[in-house]
């Protein structure tokens, strides 16, 4: 381990982990749903980069309602965090029944050279 300036270690090789993520529509049965999602519509997060199935849209008011938790969602959290155990977000329309479940689906690791231009010290 090397100790940087502000006291902080850091490990000597400069990767680290972030879950992969699918967040899914989930559209009670019988109800009325006003985004224009369907059952099983979804999205994946790896890494950076979202990615939609091939013909498939997504509202861009659900996805305003759950960006905000992606990044917190993709790191290790400790097992009593809520982020760790809290999944399933409103559609943000009140009356709209639909919501967005977000599963870690893998853990892919990334090197802090290739996605940044910032030294670590």
């Amino acid at each position: 381990m090397q100790q940087p300036k502000d006291n902080t270690l850091v490990a000597s090789n400069d990767t680290f982990q972030l879950y992969d993520l699918r967040i899914e529509v989930i559209c009670p049965p019988g109800e009325r749903i006003l985004c224009g999602a369907q059952e099983g519509d979804h999205f994946t997060l790896e890494g950076e980069m979202l990615r939609l199935p091939t013909g498939q849209g997504f509202s861009i008011y659900s996805l305003a309602a759950v960006l905000p938790l992606l990044a917190a969602k993709q790191r290790v959290t400790h097992p009593n965090d809520w982020m760790t155990t809290d999944a399933e977000i409103a559609c943000p329309d009140p009356n709209c029944k639909s919501r967005l479940r977000i599963v870690r689906t893998g853990l892919r690791t990334f090197s802090h050279g290739d996605v940044t231009a910032v030294s670590l010290f």
